[in-house]
């Protein structure tokens, strides 16, 4: 890119083109892209960049309409363009956060993408925003390298601002994600948000946006409401039932209705999802109780399970009994057993929560046999005690595991992953994000999960948020850790920058893992393993360096061209 158009004199406008891992802030100049790192891009990879935008500084200076984005030449027609909106964060950090944020205090925060498909950008007056510049090239005859115009032009048509920028465009395509990538799914937001009946037209309609958008966040597995959640729940309380499998019993005998289940794994298929994770078995935090399950008698569908019932009920071990070996059966016919993962219970932790969590495991453990068992959780003695054999191990709780030698390692970050290790909150800067991807390979992970892909309620599920007002959920979590994207008009998602972000790590991942096929293992690390102080990367030890993380992917790309016959 070439930044000799930058001005910032305080009487003319100002702008600056800037990569994709800066977060353009109202009241700060941006970082400036690095014109010494060279751009290419695979087909049907996204590339972004974002042109800073920021009105001449008089004092009643009111911009009179929208300023016009517009991108030319041969990759044009593959451009989106967006606007970066500020978004409030009540809680931007917890107390005892380390040093690796941009800001720690509340406030207006970059983060929606709103889509601008005119190229319409508004200017803030005596403040800097962004546009948003995705480029995924899909034609192969495109390969090579090409000059992309861009220019802003005034409400008059007058041209403020030219550049270019050189995008080379690798004619190959990346390898699928070689890894499970497992995002919570939650359709009940969905239905509160737009106020809509579950399960009705207009619910699977978002349904069916949300699941493509998180398929272009790399996500390859979701969590499949079989029943509602038991997930983020007050003890006592329930979430708006998003039950998938119909239940009515009649005469001392149950039957089900799998219609909508078929429904939901057409879409995931159509959508490219590879793997599906069945709700918990049992309530969160030490499985003591059964989920929130509906059962039809009669005419009447009535919550039959739930906080009030023992996770040790012989009732619920008669329900599971009769419907676990047909979920089983029907997820052999419409998906495959060996791409479907089960949970117990989420993040149990302590000696209490190990036996209640070990005799809720004994109620449903024979029915579950020749299927995988993962569940998330941080504390060790879960792995040591084979109880969790497949445990998904908080970012910073693995040492132990990885010491150990544990294989096929998936870790998790949340909420309390706020210090030393990788994470996304609004307030954290980009490159904090992007790192995942370098760790995952490095550590040779075979999973992540994250809880919060369109989380839109207040912790606990106490009542449901207007993400565009309430980023943290209540002002329980930091903004950002509970959803990826915001609902936008007519069921369609929109995205913030930290799913993009998030997506550009996973796309690492997958050169990574391209690179490796063509030239060994020790060709990557030697391009990605280093922690920016001259030690190697390690989960809780990572460069913090945004041009590193462009620098290494360009590198990791030359190395493909040059090893490809």
């Amino acid at each position: 890119m070439n930044s000799r158009k930058l001005t910032l004199a305080s009487d003319s406008w100002a702008f600056m083109l800037v990569d994709s891992l800066e977060k353009v802030y109202p009241d700060a100049v941006p970082r400036p892209h690095d014109p010494s790192v060279p751009t290419s891009t695979f087909l049907g990879e996204t590339f972004s960049f974002q042109i800073a935008i920021r009105p001449p500084l008089t004092r009643y200076f009111a911009p009179a309409g929208d300023l016009t984005v517009s991108i030319g030449g041969a990759l044009s027609a593959w451009a989106v363009v967006h606007q970066v909106e500020l978004v409030p964060c009540t809680v931007a950090a917890f107390p005892g956060h380390d040093g690796g944020y941009d800001r720690d205090t509340p406030g207006l925060y970059p983060d929606l993408l709103r889509p601008k498909p005119d190229g319409g950008i508004r200017p803030l007056a005596s403040s800097w925003t962004s546009a948003w510049v995705d480029i995924t090239v899909e034609g192969a005859e495109l390969a090579g390298s090409h000059e992309v115009p861009v220019r802003v032009t005034g409400s008059a048509g007058e041209v403020l601002f030219e550049d270019r920028l050189t995008i080379t465009v690798l004619g190959r395509r990346l390898p699928e994600l070689a890894i499970v990538n497992s995002h919570w799914f939650h359709c009940d937001g969905l239905a509160s948000f737009y106020g809509v009946e579950v399960f009705s037209e207009e619910h699977w309609n978002a349904i069916d946006k949300f699941i493509a958008s998180a398929a272009e966040m790399g996500v390859n597995s979701l969590l499949t409401p079989t029943w509602t959640p038991p997930l983020d729940t007050a003890i006592g309380g329930e979430r708006l039932p998003t039950q998938l499998i119909g239940i009515a019993e009649g005469g001392g005998e149950y039957s089900f209705d799998f219609s909508l289940l078929e429904r939901w794994l057409e879409i995931c298929a159509r959508h490219g999802i590879k793997y599906l994770e069945i709700a918990h078995l049992f309530t969160q935090w030490g499985a003591r109780f059964t989920p929130a399950i509906y059962v039809t008698t009669g005419t009447e569908a009535v919550r039959r399970f739930g906080w009030d019932v023992p996770a040790t009920d012989p009732s619920y071990r008669r329900l599971m009994a009769a419907l676990l070996p047909e979920l089983r059966v029907v997820l052999s016919e419409h998906w495959s057993l060996d791409r479907v993962f089960f949970h117990i219970s989420d993040e149990p932790h302590g000696e209490k929560a190990l036996a209640s969590y070990l005799e809720a495991k004994a109620v449903v453990a024979d029915l579950l046999e020749g299927v995988e068992v993962v569940d998330a959780l941080s504390d060790y003695a879960f792995y040591t005690s084979g109880a969790v054999n497949r445990p998904i191990v908080a970012t910073d709780a693995v040492g132990p595991f990885l010491e150990a030698g544990m294989d096929r390692l998936w870790v998790y970050y949340c909420t309390a992953q706020d210090a030393g290790v990788a994470n996304r909150f609004i307030a954290m800067p980009s490159a904090r994000n992007r790192v995942l991807g370098h760790q995952l390979f490095a550590m040779k992970c075979s999973g992540f999960l994250h809880w919060g892909f369109n989380f839109y309620n207040t912790a606990y599920s106490v009542s449901s948020i207007d993400p565009f007002k309430d980023t943290c959920a209540g002002g329980n979590f930091q903004g950002g850790d509970s959803f990826m994207v915001y609902p936008g008009d007519e069921g369609t998602p929109w995205a913030s920058i930290r799913f993009k972000i998030f997506a550009q790590a996973m796309a690492d991942h997958r050169a990574f893992t391209l690179l490796e096929e063509l030239a060994g293992r020790a060709a990557v690390m030697d391009i990605i393993d280093s922690n920016g102080q001259g030690g190697p990367l390690a989960m809780d030890s990572f460069n913090y360096d945004p041009v590193h993380y462009l620098r290494s992917r360009q590198q990791v790309n030359e190395a493909i061209a040059g090893a490809t016959p």
